[in-house]
């Protein structure tokens, strides 16, 4: 099957994490399910689950210099990505590229919470920067 299975989750870019996880229980009723520091990435990050639908991942950087610090410096706290989930992250890759897609990720890569990640850029999508996973720790080759 090409295209995604469906939506994994929706990443919030926050400046104070503990603070997005109380409001997002307080209005959605949502619990933590995991959370996840990636020193390597810049950021810290929480998955938290609603009573229905997809995951959101509430992600906070460490500091300005790091993607997320500097996607919230230049458009504020709010809607960073899309992600879907894939069943063969690199059969999609090879996919969008031989489609002409521009990707910020060519070839996959781990991403948190031990999921394998690429980025569609956002040109591609009119403004909206796109995520596919694919779960399982998938080794890409």
């Amino acid at each position: 099957m090409d295209g995604a299975i469906g939506i994994h989750h929706l990443g919030i870019a926050v400046s104070d994490l503990e603070a997005a996880a109380q409001q997002y229980a307080l209005l959605l009723g949502t619990t933590i399910d995991h959370g996840h520091d990636s020193e390597e990435l810049g950021t810290r990050a929480l998955a938290i689950r609603t009573p229905a639908g997809p995951m959101i991942e509430l992600v906070a950087p460490y500091a300005d210099d790091t993607p997320v610090g500097r996607f919230i410096a230049k458009r504020g706290e709010g809607m960073h990505h899309v992600a879907y989930e894939v069943a063969d992250i690199d059969a999609e890759c090879a996919r969008l590229l031989a489609a002409g897609v521009e990707m910020i990720d060519e070839a996959p890569r781990a991403g948190l919470f031990g999921l394998q990640v690429a980025f569609i850029h956002p040109d591609a999508l009119r403004g909206v920067l796109l995520e596919i996973v694919q779960p399982g720790g998938h080794q890409h080759g």
